[in-house]
């Protein structure tokens, strides 16, 4: 088993080769503007690093989010695009349980990212491998009550102090523990996977003017 990891659900853009037991090699810089720039060069890093040809992979992990609409897709997109080229399968996880299992912690917690307009991707697990909630999107101060005393892990939790103020570590995702998660998932059956689509979650910033003048050639 060769596992090849990417995560660009979040400003982390995160690359990790697992061999089934450990991390062979693996990479993340954290880059809110650069996912596009950043990723292929850090696949390309890691290969190097581990003495490895991209064709030595047997299969994709990808972060599928939630996450911003522009990053998240270039890691989707890469990752079957080099799944049409190798013809080897992809295992999509919630971004959000690979900062759950990258925590390590044992009882009751929560895990938030930054979904931008003073917002947070967030869900609650009951430990570490464990998500109770499916993944959604609020303001901080909305949810600050139903996760009142936990411990909240992810760049959400130190943006947001006031609504959540015991926050731990990590704050940014690591495709690491993403690659980790899913080599214990494979191991144990391979049950627990996503489809390798976008988890939006809510539309994107970008959209096409409603009433905009339509100019064409006489």
């Amino acid at each position: 088993m060769l596992l090849l990891a990417m995560d660009t659900a979040t400003p982390a853009v995160t690359v990790a080769l697992h061999d089934g037991d450990s991390v062979v090699a693996a990479s993340s810089q954290v880059d809110a503007r650069r996912h596009g720039e950043l990723l292929l060069p850090a696949v390309d890093r890691v290969l190097k690093e581990a003495g490895l040809a991209l064709d030595a992979v047997t299969g994709l992990v990808v972060g599928v989010g939630p996450g911003p609409y522009t990053g998240l897709r270039v890691g989707l997109a890469t990752a079957a695009a080099f799944s049409s080229a190798l013809g080897v399968p992809v295992h999509g996880l919630c971004t959000l349980d690979g900062l759950a299992y990258a925590s390590g912690i044992e009882g009751p917690f929560a895990v938030a990212t930054d979904a931008r307009r003073k917002e947070v991707y967030w869900a609650r697990y009951a430990d570490a491998r464990t998500r109770e909630t499916d993944a959604a999107v609020d303001r901080p101060a909305d949810i600050a009550e139903r996760l009142a005393g936990l411990p909240v892990v992810g760049a959400g939790a130190r943006l947001y102090p006031e609504a959540f103020p015991d926050a731990r570590d990590p704050e940014h995702q690591s495709a690491a523990a993403l690659a980790a998660l899913a080599a214990e998932r494979l191991a144990a059956g391979g049950e627990g996977f996503l489809e390798p689509l976008p988890m939006y979650l809510r539309r994107p910033d970008a959209q096409v003017p409603k009433n905009y003048k339509v100019v064409t050639p006489k």
